[in-house]
């Protein structure tokens, strides 16, 4: 499905400031949407003159669609993409040419099922880039509740400020994606800074604060601040609602009352056609997220200090290992031992990884530009070879990183091995390419060749079993050995990196 920003690059020559207002309103309108408890759907001109014009031809495409989470929607069917003409909605010329919002008298009929459109200009810099269609189904006709004139009163007003061009705001933007929702709680303000509603949602936030009387005719300046423990933060609320009483744009804030309790705010403020009303605060309780995270945070660190004492004890193994193959007199057996020391050693650099990260995951670049050099120094002594890495490996998970480590360190190893006579010089190099699916990786080598008879089935080499074992069992993937023209030898390995059951 094409995206908001392939439409507009498609079908429009808005500018890049123009673009990025409509992301902006697209990042804010399912606050609309749920106060409106209707769909929202951004109409923009296909050809629309520079001055903003439209006439007869104008044709609309449907750039982004947004449905409510508090009541039934009237577009159950994806509209993104889909054209109009100004013949079958008339009321989207009409608002980008007078800069109003218009309501449609007769309803619109969709399959069967009566809607009332509104058609929202989207104003920017003087200048209409959109137009906002507010659609709800007329099925079930009722009287509305409190809660719904509060709602449905509030959506005029920031409905009213995208035509005016003050809403929504670019600064309020951060942290708006996890800020709370209409359903989470949501008081209506006043422009004195009085409550005048408060959802059951949001006078229960406040009940978890230490408030137990009811918030209506309550100023929440004051009340909020004297609920808060911490008085930085009692402070920073305290500031950030009033900040949305005097017309100023805000975004998400956290604090923690006295009795514990965990609780988002977010303020916004109400100025239809430039008229300060008040402002809406949205409230979220987020006590047990808080301790879930605290909960998680505590395993996290529990997980990366048994990855930093194994990768101790990998360590500690590989030195013995060290000290035991100085002290024997069979080269063979020497030879072994110093393979050991390599392998145990690569384990321990994951390990090692995987104790510093958050999230079992390891950024195989910088693991492996430090696996080489210990490579390197193995072979340094007996061939001048050069061991490099081209392309990007990324980051992956810890279950990949682990086998696939070894997979690459046994690679290697034969390349340097097998590949040159005693004491010539050679280049080895590791290649990388990644797609969203798959992780390509080819070790290859200038050396001399495979011998004619080789068959990496076969081969009974074990640094070979290993390699066959861990990339057909542990990564899932496949391994293949060739020669490479022309001279030298190449080894590709392809594992998938969608999610393994």
């Amino acid at each position: 499905m094409s995206t908001l920003a392939d439409l507009l690059a498609e079908h429009t020559g808005l500018s890049g400031e123009a673009a990025d207002h409509l992301q902006t309103v697209v990042a804010e309108w399912q606050l609309l949407a749920d106060l409106s408890f209707a769909d929202f759907l951004m109409w923009v001109p296909i050809y629309g003159n520079e001055d903003g014009r439209v006439d007869s031809r104008t044709e609309f495409v449907c750039a982004a669609q947004a449905r409510p989470t508090t009541g039934p929607t009237a577009h159950p069917e994806d509209v993104v993409d889909t054209r109009l003409t100004i013949t079958d909605y008339p009321q989207l010329a009409r608002a980008i040419r007078e800069v109003r919002i218009f309501r449609e008298e007769d309803p619109h009929w969709l399959h069967d099922v009566p809607m009332r459109r509104e058609a929202i200009p989207v104003s920017f810099r003087g200048q209409v880039i959109a137009v906002l269609s507010r659609e709800s189904t007329l099925v079930t006709p009722r009287v509305p509740s409190s809660l719904e004139i509060a709602y449905l009163g509030s959506a005029a007003d920031l409905c009213q400020m995208i035509a005016d061009g003050t809403f929504p705001n670019p600064e309020s933007l951060t942290g708006v994606h996890t800020s709370p929702r209409v359903g989470d709680g949501f008081i209506r303000l006043d422009g004195s800074g009085t409550v005048v509603f408060a959802s059951p949602n949001g006078l229960s936030a406040y009940h978890r604060m230490g408030h137990e009387a009811d918030l209506v005719g309550e100023r929440l300046v004051p009340l909020t601040k004297s609920l808060i423990a911490d008085p930085f933060d009692a402070t920073e609320i305290a500031h950030r609602i009033h900040d949305a009483l005097e017309g100023r744009p805000g975004s998400r804030a956290e604090a923690e009352s006295r009795p514990g309790a965990a609780v988002l705010f977010r303020a916004i403020p109400l100025r239809p056609s430039g008229v300060a009303a008040g402002a809406l605060v949205l409230v979220r309780d987020v006590t047990e997220v808080k301790r879930r995270d605290r909960a998680l945070l505590s395993k996290d660190a529990t997980i990366r200090e048994i990855h930093h004492r194994v990768k101790n004890n990998l360590q500690t193994v590989a030195t013995l290992l060290r000290l035991q193959s100085r002290r024997t007199s069979s080269m063979q057996a020497r030879q072994a031992l110093e393979e050991s020391v390599r392998r145990v050693s690569s384990i321990a650099m994951v390990h090692e990884s995987l104790s510093v990260s958050v999230d079992e995951r390891v950024d195989l670049d910088h693991l492996l530009d430090k696996v080489l050099p210990m490579l390197g120094e193995i072979t340094t002594a007996e061939s001048p070879l050069q061991l490099s890495r081209e392309g990007s490996f990324g980051v992956v998970v810890a279950d990949i990183a682990t086998p696939l480590v070894m997979v690459l360190s046994e690679l290697v190893q034969n390349a340097v091995e097998h590949a040159f006579p005693e004491g010539s010089a050679g280049r080895v190099i590791v290649h990388a390419r990644r797609s969203a699916r798959w992780l390509d990786v080819t070790i290859s080598d200038d050396g001399r060749g495979l011998p004619r008879d080789f068959s990496v089935e076969t081969a009974d080499g074990l640094g070979l079993q290993i390699v066959r074992t861990l990339v057909t069992s542990e990564l899932r993937g496949s391994l293949s050995i060739s020669a490479r023209e022309p001279h030298g030898t190449q080894a590709s390995v392809r594992i998938p990196l969608v999610r393994r059951l």
